[in-house]
């Protein structure tokens, strides 16, 4: 991980704060910066004593997409060549997607392309309200492919139609109202008490529950309900219950205390 692109902190309530750290270009990806996340992300996964993940942008924006002089590069690779550098941003999203803690993405300023595809790799995000979101892909004709099974998840094929296809700007209140994120906040300053907030959150949940759960909705989504799902929906509860998490949090909420896990 280069810790100048990206950097790392974990308290020791187990909050890590993952951060852009390329102000000067305003966060903007190039393989330095994907190969410190991914870097950073796969650390995390294996970090037990972690229960929430912030990322967020030094400076004055979250991720302001593609860095020129990386797109200036690329312009230069072959066709495998490409896709070699794009799969490293896939293989980057879906590191952080699959991370069993709650992940948070708190955007302002600007979320351009693979920043607002970060943003909808979270399973939370939060944003100021005059944040500037855009697919601009196709007015440089490219697509946003890699960052699409995200963005797609989060606002669904016919929000992704369109901003994809128009590369239209949006602000943090609009990207709030097709769900590419859950809350938008006034400013920038209000970013640190939904930090605290959804910590809280993190904190009163049980940690392998959280990651059950985030596993149950990657399964879910796109099968059909049908008797084989109830069977497999019934095996997962089932196994909740008898775990060590599922007998203390009923046994905490049966005796009017807190879990283990949240003491």
């Amino acid at each position: 991980m280069s810790q100048d692109t990206v950097l790392l902190d974990i308290s020791s309530e187990g909050i890590a704060v993952v951060t852009l750290n390329r102000p000067e270009k305003r966060n903007a990806f190039d393989e330095l910066m994907i190969s410190g996340l991914s870097d950073t992300f796969e650390t995390l996964k294996g970090a037990d004593h972690v229960r929430v993940v912030f990322l967020r942008g030094e400076g004055e924006s979250f991720c302001a997409g593609a860095d020129i002089d990386w797109m200036r590069r690329a312009a230069e690779f072959t066709e495998q060549g490409n896709e070699t550098d794009a799969l490293a941003l896939a293989r980057m999203l879906r590191h952080l997607h699959e991370l069993p803690q709650l992940t948070v993405a708190l955007a302002h300023g600007a979320a351009m392309g693979g920043g607002a595809g970060l943003v909808a790799a979270c399973d939370v995000a939060v944003a100021a309200k005059n944040t500037k979101f855009r697919f601009s892909e196709v007015r440089l004709g490219l697509t946003p492919a890699t960052i699409s099974p995200y963005v797609i998840q989060a606002v669904g094929p016919r929000w992704a139609n369109a901003l994809f296809a128009t590369a239209e700007s949006f602000d943090g209140t609009f990207a709030e109202r097709i769900g590419l994120v859950q809350y938008a906040v006034e400013d920038e300053a209000g970013l640190r008490p939904m930090m605290e907030y959804l910590s809280e959150l993190a904190m009163a949940a049980a940690p392998g529950a959280v990651a059950d759960a985030k596993a149950l909705v990657r399964y879910v989504d796109g099968h059909k309900i049908d008797d084989g799902l109830a069977k497999e929906t019934a095996r997962r509860i089932a196994a909740r219950r008898v775990s060590a998490e599922g007998r203390e949090g009923l046994a905490a909420f049966l005796e009017k205390r807190k879990p283990e896990w949240n003491s």
